[in-house]
Order: structure tokens, then sequence, then C-alpha cells
């Protein structure tokens, strides 16, 4: 299952941008996203990569599935588990720590 979470650019350098997610804070490359990207946009990360900005329109929305799907305490929500395993799988420390 491909799987996109979702979060909010507080800085960027270059091409990376570090992406607040629920606190926890990664390092994202932008090469792929699909449009520019601003510090306060908020982005659908995929293993590292941004893959798309998400409209502001959408935001809100999103947000709330996404809390809904962290919310469940359940070991056996498949859905709750590879959020958090996307969150936690960008391959980079969190603040930028090696």
């Amino acid at each position: 299952m491909c799987l996109g979470v979702p979060g909010k650019v507080v800085a960027i350098d270059g091409n990376r941008a570090t992406v607040d997610f629920w606190g926890v804070r990664r390092q994202v490359l932008l090469d792929v996203v699909d449009e520019p990207v601003a510090v306060g946009d908020y982005v659908l990360n995929h293993v590292g990569y941004a893959i798309r900005r998400i409209p502001e329109s959408e935001i809100g929305e999103t947000l709330a599935l996404f809390e809904e799907l962290l919310a469940q305490d359940d070991a056996a929500d498949l859905m709750a588990g590879d959020v958090r395993a996307e969150i936690a799988g960008t391959g980079a420390a969190p603040d930028g720590e090696s």
C-alpha cells in the first residue's frame, strides 16, 4: 500500500524542507512535489519526499481524517500503524539530527 502523510512546512533550505508531522519534525525532499512550496504550506509526504502541496481548501478535512486515524489505539488497526510508520520512516532524524 502506498500512503502519504500530511505535514506543515516549517523551514525550507534548497530542495529540503523541515516538515512538522504532529510534533515530529522530519527533513523532506522537495524534488518531486507538484508545485512550489512555501513555509506554512502543507505537503503530502511519502517516504521522505513531498509529492503534493495540499490546497488550503483541503487542509482541514485532510488533517481531521489523519487525526482520527492516529487516535486509534488498536494495534490491529493496520491503517493507523501505516500512518505512524510513514511519519517515522522518512529516513531522517527529527529536527535535522544525524
